[in-house]
């Protein structure tokens, strides 16, 4: 019998682990954790975000790096499959905007229950707490893992999900890239990715708190569009955050390097210029004598309606008769196209995912087994792979883990004949 360690007790390691047990492998699971699935309980806000239930070909459009990797993966376990996998477990899922799907409670609670009974059922042996120091090898030979106190565990697969530097409060430490490099791998450039961006001005942090759920997002250089979206943003107390922001990072994170980037938001994009000035010159007929402030005020959330006055430099106290056509222009435009400025990433401590990781160039994709390191695999997060939020990511994870359980075992099993 193949016997199996899997380094690491994510969304990866645990769905790993289920496959390969089903293949009559023998698997040992390490978690340096008290308990399984930290990160998954707090992805999608709590809810598991599992997959994505657009078509299958469609996946390929949310991933920002080397698509082309995964094309094996995905096909092999595809967004349908993962779909059924959970309902089989018992953790019915739903679908919501976006092709989102999430489990019926909307608790990532059940996602990891549901993993840990089956688990559990296929007979993996599970070490919590237990810190996996490094690789053992030997002349370029794989030979298991060196454990918590140098301890040596002999094993014929090694599987690595030991996740990325995202969200260190769950117990990322980016281990599997010193082990990887110990392999002689290479670990491309590892940033946040999936993370709030920092604006530069300073009425950004007055709106702290304001969710926008319907808002155009164009983020340019200079006159070149690089990024366009629509979704929910939030205005935060260093920037802006949301959906639709953290997958705008994806696109941008690299190009911030360079300088900062310009942002316009459509604060009414189901309404034309022409349109928003009509709903202003209604409001002004009706209030002539008031003030700007008050007379807005139906037309935005409240904290936004004296910002906009102010990026359109229009004074609060200014009578609605007093106010000139320019003026008006300026009010449209700062509707239509709300201007910040966004100066670069949040940090690994507010970012989704990690971008970079394990180069995808020295890895199977048929298998995910490492091209130096004969029966040493690497999956997940761990590797240089990343999408847009939606469900992309896990997708990831889940297709990987199952490629390289299902190839483990076949390759077990040609080697003992």
């Amino acid at each position: 019998m193949c016997k199996t360690a899997i380094v690491g007790g994510g969304a990866a390691g645990m769905l790993a682990g289920v496959y390969a047990a089903r293949k009559g492998q023998q698997v040992v699971l390490y978690e340096q954790n008290e308990k399984l699935g930290k990160k998954l309980f707090i992805t999608g806000k709590g809810r598991c975000n599992v997959t994505n239930a657009c078509e299958t070909e469609a996946l390929f459009a949310g991933v920002t790096g080397s698509p082309k990797f995964l094309y094996s993966a995905f096909y092999a376990y595809t967004n349908r499959d993962v779909m059924d996998f959970f309902e089989e477990i018992g953790v019915p899922l739903k679908v919501e905007r976006g092709n989102r799907v999430f489990p019926v409670s909307d608790h990532s609670s059940d996602i990891i229950r549901g993993l840990e009974r089956e688990l559990k059922r296929q007979g993996v042996e599970i070490h919590l707490q237990t810190k996996v120091e490094s690789l053992w090898l030997e002349q370029g030979i794989l030979r298991g893992l060196c454990v918590a106190g140098k301890r040596r565990e002999a094993f014929d697969r090694v599987l690595v999900a030991t996740g990325g530097l995202s969200y260190p409060s769950t117990g990322a430490t980016g281990d599997g890239y010193r082990f990887a490099r110990s392999a002689g791998h290479t670990v491309t450039d590892l940033t946040p990715s999936l993370v709030p961006l920092h604006t530069k001005e300073a009425y950004i942090p007055k709106l702290a708190g304001l969710s926008l759920k319907n808002a155009g997002l164009t983020i340019r250089d200079g006159k070149k569009k690089l990024y366009e979206d629509f979704g929910e943003m939030l205005f935060t107390h260093t920037g802006v955050s949301g959906p639709m922001i953290l997958s705008a990072s994806a696109h941008v994170g690299e190009r911030l390097k360079d300088g900062p980037l310009y942002v316009e938001v459509d604060c009414k994009p189901a309404r034309s210029p022409k349109q928003v000035e009509e709903r202003l010159l209604r409001e002004f007929q009706k209030g002539l004598n008031k003030q700007m402030k008050n007379v807005i005020a139906p037309l935005y959330p409240a904290s936004l309606a004296p910002v906009i006055l102010e990026v359109a430099g229009i004074p609060e106290e200014k009578k609605v008769h007093d106010i000139s056509r320019e003026e008006r222009r300026r009010l449209v435009e700062t509707t239509k196209a709300f201007p910040f400025t966004i100066t670069g990433l949040g940090d690994f401590k507010e970012a989704v995912i990690t971008r970079g990781g394990v180069s995808v160039k020295e890895i199977h994709p048929g298998t995910m087994e490492s091209r130096k390191i004969k029966n040493l695999y690497f999956i997940g997060e761990v590797l240089d792979l990343d999408a847009v939020t939606g469900g992309y990511n896990l997708q990831i994870a889940w297709s990987t883990a199952y490629l390289a359980a299902q190839a483990s075992c076949e390759n077990s099993k040609g080697e003992k004949g």
